[in-house]
Protein backbone atom coordinates (compact mmCIF):
# COMPACT_ATOMS: atom_id res chain seq x y z
CA UNK A 1 0.00 0.00 0.00
CA UNK A 2 1.36 3.19 -0.87
CA UNK A 3 1.89 5.81 1.79
CA UNK A 4 -1.19 7.71 -0.03
CA UNK A 5 -3.57 4.95 0.22
CA UNK A 6 -2.25 4.53 3.70
CA UNK A 7 -2.71 8.26 4.73
CA UNK A 8 -6.40 7.93 3.16
CA UNK A 9 -7.25 4.72 5.17
CA UNK A 10 -6.27 6.42 7.99
CA UNK A 11 -8.48 9.71 7.77
CA UNK A 12 -11.21 7.86 6.65
CA UNK A 13 -10.58 5.09 9.45
CA UNK A 14 -10.66 8.37 11.80
CA UNK A 15 -13.53 9.99 10.11
CA UNK A 16 -16.00 7.07 10.53
CA UNK A 17 -14.79 6.52 14.40
CA UNK A 18 -15.75 10.24 15.20
CA UNK A 19 -19.02 9.74 12.98
CA UNK A 20 -19.89 6.92 15.27
CA UNK A 21 -18.85 8.07 18.35
CA UNK A 22 -20.71 11.49 17.45
CA UNK A 23 -24.24 9.94 16.80
CA UNK A 24 -24.04 8.02 19.81
CA UNK A 25 -23.37 10.26 21.79
CA UNK A 26 -26.26 12.68 20.14
CA UNK A 27 -28.39 9.43 21.46
CA UNK A 28 -28.06 9.23 24.85
CA UNK A 29 -28.17 13.05 24.98
CA UNK A 30 -31.70 12.82 23.69
CA UNK A 31 -32.86 10.82 26.62
CA UNK A 32 -31.96 14.01 29.28
CA UNK A 33 -34.81 15.31 28.33
CA UNK A 34 -36.82 12.30 30.18
CA UNK A 35 -34.96 12.77 33.38
CA UNK A 36 -35.46 16.56 33.60
CA UNK A 37 -39.21 16.28 31.96
CA UNK A 38 -39.80 14.09 35.68
CA UNK A 39 -37.74 15.90 38.16
CA UNK A 40 -39.59 18.98 37.29
CA UNK A 41 -43.13 17.99 36.88
CA UNK A 42 -42.69 15.62 39.75
CA UNK A 43 -40.88 17.95 42.28
CA UNK A 44 -41.13 21.32 40.68
CA UNK A 45 -37.36 21.59 41.50
CA UNK A 46 -36.26 24.82 40.08
CA UNK A 47 -34.20 24.61 37.02
CA UNK A 48 -30.76 25.81 37.67
CA UNK A 49 -30.92 23.68 40.81
CA UNK A 50 -31.10 20.69 38.66
CA UNK A 51 -28.45 22.00 36.71
CA UNK A 52 -25.97 22.54 39.67
CA UNK A 53 -26.64 19.16 41.02
CA UNK A 54 -26.71 17.94 37.48
CA UNK A 55 -22.87 19.41 37.29
CA UNK A 56 -21.76 18.01 41.05
CA UNK A 57 -23.14 14.65 40.44
CA UNK A 58 -20.91 14.47 36.99
CA UNK A 59 -18.15 15.64 38.93
CA UNK A 60 -19.07 12.94 41.52
CA UNK A 61 -18.97 9.73 39.45
CA UNK A 62 -15.69 10.64 37.57
CA UNK A 63 -13.56 11.57 40.12
CA UNK A 64 -13.34 8.63 42.21
CA UNK A 65 -13.90 6.70 38.79
CA UNK A 66 -10.95 7.91 37.34
CA UNK A 67 -9.11 8.05 40.65
CA UNK A 68 -9.17 4.18 40.45
CA UNK A 69 -8.97 3.43 37.15
CA UNK A 70 -6.81 6.03 35.54
CA UNK A 71 -5.37 7.99 38.53
CA UNK A 72 -2.88 9.91 36.18
CA UNK A 73 -5.94 11.63 34.05
CA UNK A 74 -6.75 13.93 37.29
CA UNK A 75 -3.30 15.41 36.94
CA UNK A 76 -2.87 19.17 34.88
CA UNK A 77 -0.29 20.83 34.32
CA UNK A 78 0.12 24.41 35.32
CA UNK A 79 -0.71 25.99 31.54
CA UNK A 80 -4.27 24.00 31.16
CA UNK A 81 -5.28 24.94 35.01
CA UNK A 82 -6.87 28.71 33.80
CA UNK A 83 -7.74 27.24 30.03
CA UNK A 84 -10.26 24.64 32.10
CA UNK A 85 -11.33 27.22 34.79
CA UNK A 86 -12.63 29.14 31.62
CA UNK A 87 -14.06 26.09 29.87
CA UNK A 88 -15.93 25.71 33.17
CA UNK A 89 -17.31 29.34 33.09
CA UNK A 90 -18.35 28.23 29.74
CA UNK A 91 -20.14 24.70 30.58
CA UNK A 92 -22.43 27.08 33.50
CA UNK A 93 -23.17 29.50 31.11
CA UNK A 94 -24.49 27.51 28.53
CA UNK A 95 -26.12 25.60 31.12
CA UNK A 96 -27.78 28.66 32.87
CA UNK A 97 -28.80 30.31 29.49
CA UNK A 98 -30.52 26.81 27.88
CA UNK A 99 -32.69 26.57 31.14
CA UNK A 100 -33.41 30.34 30.99
CA UNK A 101 -34.54 30.16 27.67
CA UNK A 102 -36.66 27.13 28.32
CA UNK A 103 -38.03 29.12 30.57
CA UNK A 104 -38.78 32.05 28.36
CA UNK A 105 -39.41 30.63 24.80
CA UNK A 106 -40.56 26.74 25.87
CA UNK A 107 -38.94 23.37 24.60
CA UNK A 108 -40.03 24.17 20.84
CA UNK A 109 -38.37 27.73 20.32
CA UNK A 110 -35.71 27.37 22.75
CA UNK A 111 -34.80 23.75 20.48
CA UNK A 112 -34.12 25.43 17.64
CA UNK A 113 -32.77 28.56 19.09
CA UNK A 114 -30.30 26.04 20.72
CA UNK A 115 -29.12 24.69 17.68
CA UNK A 116 -28.09 27.34 15.85
CA UNK A 117 -25.06 26.67 17.66
CA UNK A 118 -24.40 24.62 14.17
CA UNK A 119 -24.05 28.09 12.25
CA UNK A 120 -21.97 29.70 15.28
CA UNK A 121 -19.52 26.57 15.43
CA UNK A 122 -19.12 26.30 11.01
CA UNK A 123 -18.29 30.25 11.61
CA UNK A 124 -16.08 30.37 14.61
CA UNK A 125 -14.23 27.50 13.51
CA UNK A 126 -13.47 28.39 10.05
CA UNK A 127 -12.37 31.96 12.12
CA UNK A 128 -10.13 30.55 15.28
CA UNK A 129 -9.59 27.55 14.07
CA UNK A 130 -8.87 27.48 10.80
CA UNK A 131 -11.29 24.65 10.01
CA UNK A 132 -12.97 24.65 6.20
CA UNK A 133 -16.06 26.26 5.67
CA UNK A 134 -17.06 25.10 2.17
CA UNK A 135 -20.38 25.17 0.40
CA UNK A 136 -20.96 21.20 1.66
CA UNK A 137 -20.72 22.55 5.06
CA UNK A 138 -22.88 25.55 4.29
CA UNK A 139 -25.78 23.49 3.27
CA UNK A 140 -25.30 20.78 6.07
CA UNK A 141 -25.84 23.88 8.15
CA UNK A 142 -28.80 24.93 6.37
CA UNK A 143 -30.48 21.23 6.41
CA UNK A 144 -29.57 20.61 9.98
CA UNK A 145 -30.99 23.91 11.28
CA UNK A 146 -34.58 23.74 8.63
CA UNK A 147 -34.90 20.16 9.99
CA UNK A 148 -34.39 21.10 13.64
CA UNK A 149 -37.33 23.81 13.48
CA UNK A 150 -39.46 21.35 11.48
CA UNK A 151 -39.06 18.65 14.38
CA UNK A 152 -39.69 21.03 17.25
CA UNK A 153 -42.58 22.53 15.10
CA UNK A 154 -40.91 25.73 16.04
CA UNK A 155 -42.59 26.53 12.75
CA UNK A 156 -45.80 27.09 14.16
CA UNK A 157 -46.21 31.15 14.88
CA UNK A 158 -47.71 30.92 17.88
CA UNK A 159 -44.79 28.97 19.75
CA UNK A 160 -42.95 32.18 18.72
CA UNK A 161 -45.05 34.57 21.26
CA UNK A 162 -41.93 35.43 23.09
CA UNK A 163 -39.80 38.82 24.54
CA UNK A 164 -36.41 40.08 23.21
CA UNK A 165 -34.79 38.38 26.30
CA UNK A 166 -36.28 35.26 25.40
CA UNK A 167 -35.01 35.36 21.92
CA UNK A 168 -31.55 36.64 23.18
CA UNK A 169 -31.25 34.03 25.74
CA UNK A 170 -31.84 31.18 22.99
CA UNK A 171 -29.75 32.92 20.60
CA UNK A 172 -26.55 33.33 23.34
CA UNK A 173 -27.52 29.05 24.20
CA UNK A 174 -26.61 28.65 20.64
CA UNK A 175 -23.47 30.65 20.61
CA UNK A 176 -22.20 29.17 24.47
CA UNK A 177 -22.72 25.51 22.63
CA UNK A 178 -20.23 26.63 19.81
CA UNK A 179 -17.74 27.97 22.51
CA UNK A 180 -18.24 24.67 24.13
CA UNK A 181 -17.22 22.45 21.06
CA UNK A 182 -14.60 24.80 20.10
CA UNK A 183 -13.24 24.25 23.59
CA UNK A 184 -13.59 21.00 23.48
CA UNK A 185 -11.53 20.96 20.09
CA UNK A 186 -9.04 23.31 21.25
CA UNK A 187 -8.84 20.86 24.54
CA UNK A 188 -7.97 17.77 22.50
CA UNK A 189 -5.26 19.70 20.27
CA UNK A 190 -3.70 20.83 23.94
CA UNK A 191 -3.59 16.82 24.54
CA UNK A 192 -6.13 16.67 27.21
CA UNK A 193 -8.04 13.32 27.94
CA UNK A 194 -11.33 14.03 26.90
CA UNK A 195 -12.59 12.69 30.62
CA UNK A 196 -9.99 14.91 32.11
CA UNK A 197 -11.72 17.91 30.20
CA UNK A 198 -15.14 16.26 31.25
CA UNK A 199 -14.35 15.96 35.56
CA UNK A 200 -12.86 19.27 35.92
CA UNK A 201 -14.76 21.34 33.60
CA UNK A 202 -18.16 20.55 34.60
CA UNK A 203 -17.14 20.11 38.38
CA UNK A 204 -15.54 23.97 38.17
CA UNK A 205 -19.07 24.84 36.40
CA UNK A 206 -21.18 23.57 39.47
CA UNK A 207 -19.22 26.08 41.56
CA UNK A 208 -20.10 28.78 38.78
CA UNK A 209 -23.81 27.71 38.74
CA UNK A 210 -24.10 28.06 42.88
CA UNK A 211 -22.96 31.67 42.43
CA UNK A 212 -25.66 31.69 39.81
CA UNK A 213 -28.26 30.46 41.82
CA UNK A 214 -27.23 32.57 45.00
CA UNK A 215 -27.74 36.21 42.60
CA UNK A 216 -30.06 38.21 44.69
CA UNK A 217 -32.78 39.98 43.26
CA UNK A 218 -34.79 36.97 40.82
CA UNK A 219 -33.37 38.00 37.53
CA UNK A 220 -32.47 34.31 36.58
CA UNK A 221 -35.83 32.54 36.20
CA UNK A 222 -35.46 29.21 37.65
CA UNK A 223 -32.92 29.88 40.22
CA UNK A 224 -32.81 29.39 43.89
CA UNK A 225 -34.46 31.97 45.59
CA UNK A 226 -32.15 31.25 48.91
CA UNK A 227 -29.63 28.69 50.15
CA UNK A 228 -32.33 26.30 51.38
CA UNK A 229 -33.40 25.74 48.01
CA UNK A 230 -30.84 23.56 47.50
CA UNK A 231 -32.00 20.80 49.03
CA UNK A 232 -35.33 20.89 47.04
CA UNK A 233 -35.76 17.74 47.21
CA UNK A 234 -35.53 16.95 50.83
CA UNK A 235 -36.10 13.09 51.76
CA UNK A 236 -37.37 12.19 48.10
CA UNK A 237 -34.90 9.51 47.62
CA UNK A 238 -35.91 8.45 43.79
CA UNK A 239 -35.77 12.28 42.98
CA UNK A 240 -32.32 12.03 44.11
CA UNK A 241 -31.78 8.75 42.54
CA UNK A 242 -33.03 10.31 39.11
CA UNK A 243 -30.91 13.34 39.70
CA UNK A 244 -27.50 11.08 39.90
CA UNK A 245 -28.73 9.00 37.14
CA UNK A 246 -29.28 12.17 34.78
CA UNK A 247 -25.65 12.88 35.41
CA UNK A 248 -24.38 9.53 35.69
CA UNK A 249 -25.78 8.04 32.50
CA UNK A 250 -26.92 10.91 29.98
CA UNK A 251 -24.73 13.64 30.90
CA UNK A 252 -21.14 11.59 31.66
CA UNK A 253 -21.44 9.03 28.86
CA UNK A 254 -23.09 12.15 26.41
CA UNK A 255 -20.89 14.70 27.07
CA UNK A 256 -17.58 12.50 27.23
CA UNK A 257 -18.09 10.89 23.60
CA UNK A 258 -18.97 14.73 22.95
CA UNK A 259 -15.42 15.11 23.85
CA UNK A 260 -13.87 12.30 22.65
CA UNK A 261 -15.18 12.59 18.65
CA UNK A 262 -14.03 16.30 19.07
CA UNK A 263 -10.95 14.77 18.94
CA UNK A 264 -11.33 12.61 15.58
CA UNK A 265 -13.29 15.57 13.61
CA UNK A 266 -13.51 19.17 13.08
CA UNK A 267 -16.01 21.09 15.71
CA UNK A 268 -17.88 21.95 12.91
CA UNK A 269 -18.90 18.86 12.06
CA UNK A 270 -19.35 17.09 15.42
CA UNK A 271 -21.68 19.87 16.35
CA UNK A 272 -24.19 19.57 12.80
CA UNK A 273 -24.16 15.81 13.91
CA UNK A 274 -25.30 16.74 17.27
CA UNK A 275 -28.39 18.33 15.34
CA UNK A 276 -29.66 15.08 15.49
CA UNK A 277 -30.57 15.28 19.11
CA UNK A 278 -33.97 16.65 18.84
CA UNK A 279 -35.15 13.97 15.94
CA UNK A 280 -34.04 11.12 18.89
CA UNK A 281 -36.01 12.88 21.56
CA UNK A 282 -39.00 12.92 19.02
CA UNK A 283 -38.30 9.06 18.23
CA UNK A 284 -38.16 8.58 22.21
CA UNK A 285 -41.63 10.56 22.99
CA UNK A 286 -42.98 8.39 19.73
CA UNK A 287 -41.76 5.05 22.48
CA UNK A 288 -42.80 6.50 25.49
CA UNK A 289 -45.78 7.51 25.43
CA UNK A 290 -47.19 6.91 21.82
CA UNK A 291 -46.52 10.62 20.46
CA UNK A 292 -46.81 10.16 16.94
CA UNK A 293 -44.47 11.97 13.89
CA UNK A 294 -46.77 14.40 11.93
CA UNK A 295 -45.75 15.12 8.15
CA UNK A 296 -43.99 18.26 9.07
CA UNK A 297 -41.47 16.08 11.88
CA UNK A 298 -40.78 13.89 9.17
CA UNK A 299 -39.67 16.34 6.86
CA UNK A 300 -37.41 17.39 9.40
CA UNK A 301 -35.99 14.35 10.35
CA UNK A 302 -35.44 13.65 6.63
CA UNK A 303 -33.69 17.54 6.26
CA UNK A 304 -31.38 16.29 9.10
CA UNK A 305 -30.65 13.01 8.51
CA UNK A 306 -30.01 14.34 4.61
CA UNK A 307 -27.92 17.20 6.08
CA UNK A 308 -25.69 14.24 7.92
CA UNK A 309 -25.88 11.91 5.32
CA UNK A 310 -24.72 14.13 2.71
CA UNK A 311 -21.46 15.83 4.66
CA UNK A 312 -20.61 12.00 5.69
CA UNK A 313 -20.14 11.24 2.09
CA UNK A 314 -18.69 14.39 0.86
CA UNK A 315 -16.21 14.15 3.55
CA UNK A 316 -15.35 10.28 2.22
CA UNK A 317 -14.60 11.13 -1.19
CA UNK A 318 -10.41 10.19 -1.90
CA UNK A 319 -9.58 13.58 -3.07
CA UNK A 320 -11.99 15.29 0.27
CA UNK A 321 -9.51 13.02 2.21
CA UNK A 322 -6.21 14.12 1.07
CA UNK A 323 -7.19 17.91 0.43
CA UNK A 324 -8.49 18.29 4.62
CA UNK A 325 -6.42 15.34 6.58
CA UNK A 326 -9.49 16.23 8.55
CA UNK A 327 -8.91 20.05 8.22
Amino acid sequence: MSNRAALQTNIRTKIIHGYTVAVISAVILSTTAIFIRFLTETYHIPALVVAFWRDVFVAVTLLPALALIKTHLLHIDRTNRIYLIGYGFVVAVFNALWTVSVALNGAAVSTVLAYTSAAFTALLGWWFLKEKLDWVKILAVVLCLGGCALVSEAVNPAVWRVNLVGISAGVLTGLSYAVYSLMGKTASERGLNPWTTLVYSFGLASIFLASFNLIPGGYLPGAAVSVRDFMWLGDAWLGWCVLFLLAAVPTVLGFGLYNISLGHLPSSVANLIMTLEPLFTAGIAFLRVGERFNLTQLAGGGLILGGVTFLRIYDARPSRLEASGLD
